[in-house]
């Protein structure tokens, strides 16, 4: 292997996290120079969706799983049976310690408090880096991330697995190609039922519980603030509701509905964002300073392009008990009923409907027929990363293409702790100019001992 692929020594310098994101990136340095024959992985984060993870990755013939990472030693066994022979480890900076001559890429696959000082930590040893959306928890680490896997000519790949999907790449092509004229508003929205569970009442679980003996309770804390264990609620839970864990509804679904709106319109950093939320639990203030609301309505302002129809595209998001207004469900007019989780792009010459995971449909059907689908190729998320590093192809959501769109997302959830109030962004300073009191959710304060150097 090329001394490309080798873990580099010397000293790695973050790039100040305030550069401007909205010059375009050097997108020839997110490829691997020197193509490898077989691509040397290793997995953190193994359980849940890691373990989907886990299985893409080891279906490619190129690539060869040596080593495996999780806090819960139950899902670090039986991922260990789906690679017998990996080496196991339970704290990821041991592995990238020990394995950093023996790996090219790993996949983070965690809550995601802890997705960037993972992230980060490989990139500073060279390695290509596959993380699962949003690609961060703070707008403050997606910048700095972002421009750290550029500086370093990694190769990177954010988990929007349906971005390589026919449908959205459809989506993206009828976009570029004017089907639908220049657009003028953009809905969004994530109204999928059975998630109940997700969001959920009650106040933080006051009593300990003992921590089992398979999970290293602090290493799933990691960056995040002390708190007690509590069985069925972080872990294994739903700690995305969570404030200090999670990034929310709009933060993990958004990166699905937004990708192929974000490509095919070509946006940038947005101008205004603005949030009303359903509270959660008796609106209680301690409650909403804990967990995620209920419902979002987000609305971002973007600065206007040839795409664009004005000098503004309103972008609006919608979850929970907050729906896509009745005229926009009206458009599609069929008998099934309008996508619970799907984007509507309103354009001068008629409006585009990109149901998530779905075929998107131009409409009205009578005016643009079903004739005007492109033959596209299927494609597997997890295999075009792989191609990547092995330099074949371009990721299709390598970092310098999805961390400016994560960073207007997770301004979203900036908006939601500040509701009903209108945020003017300057994404060169990175700051609400008019509204100070908002810069401090763009950061958190990590917890003493997993600090990063040169981040704070």
């Amino acid at each position: 292997m090329s001394e490309n692929h080798l873990t580099s020594r010397r000293s790695f310098i973050l790039t100040v996290a305030g550069a401007a994101i909205g010059a375009p990136f050097v997108l020839n340095s997110v490829f691997a120079s020197v193509p490898a024959k077989k691509i040397r992985h290793a997995c953190i984060g193994v359980g849940g969706m890691g373990g989907y993870d886990l299985k893409n990755f080891k279906s490619h013939s190129d690539v060869e799983i040596v080593a495996l990472c999780d806090v819960d030693e139950n899902h670090l066994k039986k991922a260990g049976e789906i690679v017998p022979g990996a080496r196991l480890y339970t704290d990821w900076r041991e592995l990238l310690k020990k394995e950093g001559n023996n790996i090219d890429s790993v996949n983070v696959t965690v809550p995601d408090h802890n997705h960037f000082v993972i992230a980060m930590g490989a990139i500073a040893l060279g390695k290509n880096v596959y993380c699962q959306k949003p690609m961060c928890h703070d707008v403050a680490e997606v910048r700095t991330l972002t421009q750290a896997a550029v500086k370093k000519g990694v190769v990177t790949q954010l988990g929007t697995q349906i971005a390589s999907s026919v449908g959205d790449r459809t989506a993206v092509q009828w976009i570029k190609e004017g089907h639908i004229g220049k657009v003028k508003h953009v809905y969004l929205c994530s109204n999928r039922s059975g998630i109940d569970g997700y969001r959920l009442e009650g106040p933080r679980p006051a009593n300990a519980e003992t921590v089992p003996a398979t999970l290293d309770w602090d290493k799933w804390l990691g960056t995040a603030p002390e708190r007690a264990f509590a069985s069925n609620i972080y872990h294994p839970g739903i700690w995305r509701t969570w404030q200090d864990f999670g990034t929310g509804w709009s933060g993990d679904i958004g990166c699905h509905i937004f990708d192929a709106v974000w490509k095919g319109l070509d946006l940038n950093a947005p101008l205004t964002v603005k949030a009303e939320v359903q509270q959660s639990w008796k609106d209680s203030t301690e409650r909403r300073e804990d967990t995620w609301p209920q419902g979002n309505h987000i609305t971002w302002s973007f600065p206007g392009n040839e795409r664009i129809e004005g000098d503004v595209l309103p972008l609006e998001w919608f979850d929970g008990e907050f729906y896509p207004p009745t005229e926009v469900q009206a458009l599609f007019k069929n008998d099934e009923k309008y996508p619970e989780e799907a984007a509507m792009l309103i354009g001068t010459e008629g409006a585009l409907l990109i149901p998530h995971g779905g075929t998107p449909v131009l409409l009205p059907e009578s005016k643009f027929g079903k004739d005007k689908y492109p033959k596209l190729e299927d494609r597997n998320h997890y295999h075009q990363f792989v191609e990547g590093c092995l330099g074949r192809t371009k990721p299709e959501s390598h970092f310098a293409q999805s961390g400016p769109m994560t960073e207007a997302i997770l301004l979203g959830t900036v908006a939601i702790r500040v509701p009903n109030t209108l945020l003017e962004w300057d994404s060169a300073k990175m700051k609400f100019p008019m509204n100070p009191e908002a810069d401090k959710y763009l950061r958190r304060t990590y917890r003493k001992g997993w600090e990063v150097k040169e981040f704070g």
